[in-house]
């Protein structure tokens, strides 16, 4: 029966998606796995009462049918915001998705005919890949430094390949954490011009910094509209609520729109409307300090157990906000292989090995570690066991090297 099935649905499954959500859900794991919230900080009062009165109030017809470009007063709200963060933006430059995943997959849908080029950092977000394979592009990895893309890198990838677009990760990157520099924004610009390529950036983390200097957005700097911006209240307010949105030029935005609605029509209303009330009536800004003080105190606890513990030549980087960190390791370490074969039945961890996060799963001696969802008690257990676990691979390399 499987010869019914076409190829993008066979390769679905090698992303990792439910792979990660079903680690994370599992209550006798420690999970460093999905990119989940901390469940304990959703506004769950707060955004209760903005149901209830979304859902009584009787004034916008809740149940009936509406604009697919979102609720006006929510874009109104978004653009504001936008705006106030150095991105001149208007409602009519908005339109609200099921998440910023689903503006992920509309844009791919939008742009990528099979064989296009598409550029994505290495390593990149996994769910961003799920979505592109959908479409048959041709991958072109430009390695991560520590201030973000390899610019050189890219730029002989342009002058090499025909590239359609760019996707980019440019405020705590998923899965590193990095932040693009000012300088590599710039040029990431210059060479996007260049060479007529269009610039996808993700922002699901942006709000979330811990310290440091908040930077301006790609589209901020943007002066030929070249870039479409993603953002999501999954990692502000609450994955449940499956809302995110896209922002961009009339161009962008109109053909968005006509494709979503062949996907969905529109974004369920009494969400939009839920949330647009509780952003009235609350102050997210507030919102957002408790959860930056709450997840640099989770980063902390996570990027501290791990130097104690990591052996030698091991290394976890220490991001200036988001949701995750870093752990490499020697070259001769199979990092998926070991969460296999070792981690995963004897330590009851999770973790997103490196494979998954490079089209090519060429790198495999590497992980993405969440530190938001878990409580620090949980972290700190499990970054101990993690470490031993560790130690007793690199001791046993045949098993590290997943030969065993």
């Amino acid at each position: 029966m499987t010869k019914l099935f076409a190829e993008r649905t066979i390769k679905a499954g090698e992303a990792g998606i439910a792979d990660a959500f079903a680690a994370s859900n599992d209550a006798n794991l420690i999970s460093f796995a999905g990119g989940f919230p901390d469940a304990a900080l959703f506004p769950n009062a707060a955004m209760g009462a903005a149901f209830q009165h979304a859902f009584t109030d009787g004034s916008q017809n809740i149940l009936q049918y509406h604009d697919n470009r979102g609720y006006l007063k929510l874009r109104e709200q978004l653009a504001a915001r936008l705006t106030d963060d150095g991105t001149p933006t208007q409602a009519d430059d908005i339109i609200l998705t099921q998440g910023a995943q689903q503006a992920i997959d509309l844009v791919a849908r939008m742009l990528i005919n099979p064989g296009d080029g598409l550029v994505v950092e290495a390593p990149t977000y996994f769910g961003a890949l799920g979505a592109f394979d959908n479409y048959g592009p041709t991958y072109y990895e430009v390695p991560m430094q520590s201030d973000g893309m390899d610019m050189h890198a890219l730029q002989k990838v342009l002058m090499a390949h025909p590239v359609k677009m760019i996707y980019t990760i440019p405020d705590f990157q998923n899965p590193t954490g990095i932040v693009m520099s000012l300088k590599k924004r710039q040029e990431l610009l210059r060479l996007a011009k260049q060479y007529d390529v269009v610039i996808l950036e993700d922002s699901p983390y942006r709000w979330l910094r811990f310290t440091g200097e908040q930077l301006p957005t790609l589209q901020s700097l943007d002066t030929d509209d070249r870039v479409i911006s993603l953002g999501s209240f999954s990692k502000i307010l609450a994955p449940g609520l499956r809302l995110g949105w896209a922002s961009g030029g009339k161009r962008w935005i109109d053909a968005i729109a006509n494709l979503k609605n062949g996907a969905d029509l529109e974004s369920p209303f009494m969400t939009m409307v839920a949330v647009s009330d509780y952003l009235a009536e609350n102050s997210l800004d507030d919102h957002l300090v408790q959860l930056r003080r709450t997840y640099q105190m989770k980063k902390d606890a996570m990027v501290n157990a791990l130097r104690c513990n990591l052996p030698a030549g091991f290394k976890v980087n220490d991001p200036q906000g988001g949701f995750f960190v870093w752990l490499t390791g020697p070259a001769d370490v199979d990092m998926g292989q070991l969460l296999k074969d070792e981690v995963l039945p004897h330590e009851n961890i999770a973790y997103i090995p490196s494979r998954n996060l490079y089209p090519s799963k060429s790198v495999v001696n590497a992980a993405r570690l969440n530190f938001t969802g878990e409580d620090v008690a949980a972290i700190q257990t499990g970054a101990a066991r993690l470490s031993a676990a560790l130690a007793q691979a690199v001791v046993q390399p045949a098993t590290a090297a997943g030969l065993s």
